[in-house]
């Protein structure tokens, strides 16, 4: 018996438009690919991400395409077969080989494999394989118009797109172009074989006292070979081994397992489970992955003094506060997104305090360097099925195709320990709300779903919780997202979606604590992204007419309903601004962006009150990144740039931080008067201590006058050691706005205040937070006379100060090399903040922005 081999089919390959006369074969640009790049490749459509040219390439998600290649024959034994496995089609491909059709697919999500062995030219010859890709925009409406009983009826693209196993986005959604996609999007082999190993993975059981850990491998074979040897190794030592009949499955038992953390709670150690499959002491195949072990589970209990159960993420015993993101696609054309673009973003995510991604339902099933990414880097991973904001059609054969979708993605995924939960959908449930779709949760007779207005419920609730419990038993199963309690916005149960900030009733973003739940899966704020993304999409850039805030290209990259008016609102809410010139007007969006996001990261974290009083417990924003360059709700943008509430966010998260808030409370003095009011302007102030160490502090107070700088108050407001328990927040002091100088007009609402975490033995700074009177608007600020950004002399470090206080210093670099990890710091006088730098020199020209500058 031989080996198995495995040939890429990724040569020679040409496309063309199959329904144009004088169309002729091109070279592809790559392999896999999009027709879209390879378009591009050949100048015969415009760059989409330019100016308004997503509307000059509408015409190619109406056409028709072909992808041919040839290849030689390989030598096929007697008793061998050879099969086409094809790893992803985009969407509606009829792929014919030497002339004759061997497959039509209509699922983009599910890989396929055609035995070919009868249909191959012998001895060398040369094979055609030509893939045809009609039009899944047109498709969708003949489909839609094929089940008229059907309540068709979306957010977002048209309706089209829920008769269409594709990404979802691919219709444009409201931060991103429709640019509807085709093509052979992911790798195309031929394997030769007479048996091989289909499929391994792996049950991993940690005991809870985490001193051992059991790995059960299971490899599904084809063909008569007859052992199968399974090696379990760490950074290349073996640890195990053991050597069975093929469809054995083997039990290992690890003493003192070197445990999987997300990261800040430990390492990520990633064994490799291989199996070998073998025949009379012969190697005929073999497949590796990385695991992870690590107990992982979603607690969901009754709270102390509050209604509803808890929704947090435990792993290895460890109770995680999931700060982190929401995730979409990085690109509209997935084949050009490198391994290095995905750890890059994956990074960002780790770098910025975050410990959760979200991998959003209207995207795709990411590729495996996203995941590797975050099982390397210790990222929690919330996976979403590729269904979101819309009532989804069941009719029997695509409940068929689903199933398939759902199992093998799971198989595809399920190794990673990263993953820690699948949900069902995005907003689905809350669409069917939102259109009085019949949805009795009482109801729990499967069948009877199929033939409601709502049947999708029958895939959320019976085809992808049966394929979980059988595929993946040990994660959780989420029937969507949002899900739980009374209905989808019910606060006490489950995770919610926050959009009452932005969307929904347009709540000010400083009341975000009235505005919590138990988990809150998305919230967000658009915010413009940085100018030189702005200067890149221009088709002038720094030269185009068209390059201020209101101008129509700049207004084509934002997708968002209303986002005039929405941005405009929390601007005019918050702060002086202008749009004139384009650098300040989109400093202010980011500052606005920044302050909002923060405010609920940092109002949510101070429900996380520990064991029993997990009142909020997860808070992932509405998103990370973005799939082109956009002003969006993304914290960075298309080119990996952050905008300032990254580093807002990141602040939040850091392992220890202190949060405070100002109140306005009236006393009225007799029951009906407007006149004799005491007015109480109090300041809370709460530490936040995501360590596994009880940490003992002192806390300084400090205030200033706004308007001239003078420090009005200074001190430590604890009397005993401060000790903040390991894990949650810890409520400090409440008290009134310091105004000892009151009668010289300095009162609260021209009051700074500063509160200081510090070391008790040397004083030394773990944590800092700047209140302001809010709103910022109605400060007068002081333009300050001394404020510096200055380089250290090894260029590491930004040392920045002033003498009166400064709102949101922004420190800038024309030079893309310059990273700073921090950003969009208020400064007060008598402190220097310091901020890391990576990539400056000794001639690198660092300045800065601020609220107020202009």
């Amino acid at each position: 018996m031989e080996p198995r081999t495995v040939i890429p089919i990724d040569k020679n390959w040409q496309f063309k438009q199959a329904d144009k006369k004088d169309s002729k074969y091109l070279p592809v640009a790559q392999f896999p690919t999009h027709v879209h790049l390879d378009l591009l490749a050949h100048k015969l459509i415009p760059d989409p991400y330019i100016g308004k040219n997503e509307l000059d390439v509408q015409w190619v998600g109406e056409a028709v395409w072909v992808y041919k290649t040839s290849f030689a024959s390989p030598a096929i034994g007697s008793s061998a077969k050879a099969v086409l496995a094809f790893d992803g089609l985009d969407t509606f491909a009829t792929v014919v080989l030497n002339g004759k059709t061997i497959l039509e697919t209509e699922n983009m999500f599910i890989p396929e494999r055609v035995d070919v062995t009868a249909d191959l030219k012998k001895d060398g010859g040369e094979n055609e394989l030509v893939i045809t890709f009609d039009s899944a925009y047109l498709r969708g409406w003949k489909l839609v118009e094929k089940y008229p009983d059907h309540k068709w009826g979306c957010w977002n693209g048209d309706n089209s797109r829920l008769a269409v196993r594709k990404s979802q986005y691919h219709w444009g959604w409201d931060w991103g172009p429709a640019l509807l996609t085709c093509g052979p999007w992911r790798p195309i082999n031929l394997e030769v074989y007479e048996s091989r190993i289909a499929d391994l993975w792996c049950d991993v059981e940690v005991d809870k006292s985490l001193k051992s850990a059991t790995v059960t491998a299971h490899a599904s074979t084809e063909g008569k070979a007859a052992k199968v040897q399974f090696n379990i190794s760490l950074k290349g030592t073996p640890v195990a081994s053991q050597t069975l009949d093929a469809g054995s499955s083997a039990t290992f038992t690890i003493s003192d397992p070197e445990l999987w953390y997300p990261v800040r709670y430990g390492k990520q150690p990633l064994y490799t489970v291989t199996a070998v499959l073998e025949e009379d002491g012969k190697t005929i195949d073999s497949v590796s992955k990385k695991i992870g072990l690590r107990r992982a589970e979603l607690v969901q209990r009754p709270l102390k003094g509050e209604p509803g159960t808890s929704f947090f993420f435990e792993v290895n015993g460890i109770p995680i506060f999931c700060g982190g993101s929401d995730w979409i696609p990085a690109d509209n054309f997935i084949p050009r997104i490198s391994k290095e673009r995905y750890y890059d973003w994956v990074k960002l995510v780790a770098d910025g305090n975050q410990f959760m991604i979200r991998v959003w339902g209207g995207g795709i099933y990411e590729e495996q360097d996203f995941y590797d990414a975050c099982d390397e880097l210790g990222i929690l991973v919330w996976q979403d099925f590729m269904f979101g904001c819309g009532n989804y059609p069941a009719w029997p054969e695509l409940l068929d195709s689903i199933k398939r979708e759902a199992e093998e993605n799971i198989k595809l995924l399920r190794h990673h320990p990263s993953i820690v939960i699948f949900a069902g959908n995005n907003e689905d449930y809350q669409y069917a709300e939102s259109v009085n779709l019949t949805w009795e949760q009482d109801n729990k007779d499967a069948a009877s779903w199929l033939k409601t207005d709502f049947p999708a419920r029958y895939i959320y609730e019976k085809i992808l919780p049966d394929a979980c419990r059988e595929l993946v038993p040990s994660v959780y199963y989420h029937p969507g997202s949002p899900w739980g309690g009374v209905d989808t916005r019910d606060p006490t149960v489950g995770d919610i979606h926050q959009w009452n900030v932005w969307h929904g009733t347009q709540e000010k973003y400083q009341n975000f604590d009235k505005l919590v739940g138990r988990f809150v899966s998305e919230f967000g704020m658009e915010a413009f992204p940085s100018v030189k993304t702005i200067d890149a999409f221009l088709p002038l850039g720094k030269d185009d007419p068209d390059r201020y805030p209101q101008s129509s290209t700049i207004d084509f990259h934002n997708k968002a309903d209303g986002h005039e008016r929405r941005i405009a609102l929390y601007l005019v809410e918050n702060m002086r601004y202008a749009p004139d010139p384009l650098e300040q007007f989109v400093y202010c969006t980011q500052l606005m962006q920044a302050e909002c996001l923060a405010s609920a990261y940092r109002l949510w974290k101070r429900q996380w009150k520990g064991p029993g009083r997990e009142y909020c417990s997860g808070a992932l924003v509405w998103q990370i990144n973005d799939c082109w360059p956009v002003t969006s709700w993304a914290i960075c943008d298309y080119y990996l740039r952050p905008k300032h509430a990254y580093f807002t966010v990141k602040r939040e998260m850091a392992p220890l931080s202190v949060g405070m808030t100002r109140r306005e409370h009236k006393h009225p003095r007799n029951k009906y008067t407007r006149v004799d009011i005491d007015t109480q302007i109090q300041i809370e102030i709460w530490g936040s201590n995501l360590t596994l160490e009880d940490l003992t502090v002192d806390c300084v107070v400090k205030a200033w006058d706004v308007e001239t700088g003078l420090e009005t108050y200074s001190e430590t407001v604890n009397k005993e050691p401060l000790v903040l328990p390991k894990n949650q927040s810890t409520e400090i002091v409440a008290f009134d706005v310091p105004e000892p100088k009151k009668d010289e007009g300095i009162d609260a609402s021209r009051t700074v205040v500063a509160a200081y975490l510090v070391r008790r033995e040397d004083g030394a700074q773990l944590a800092r937070y700047v209140n302001w009177p809010e709103p910022l608007k109605y400060l007068h600020l002081a333009k300050p006379a001394q404020l510096r950004a200055e380089l250290s002399d090894d260029n590491t470090t930004v040392k920045v100060s002033a003498e009166v206080p400064v709102k949101g210093v922004a420190v800038e670099s024309e030079d893309d090399d310059v990273k700073f990890e921090d950003n969009l710091v208020d400064i007060v006088p008598g402190e220097v903040v310091s901020i890391k730098v990576r990539g400056a020199t000794a001639s690198s020209v660092i300045t800065t922005r601020y609220l107020g500058m202009i």
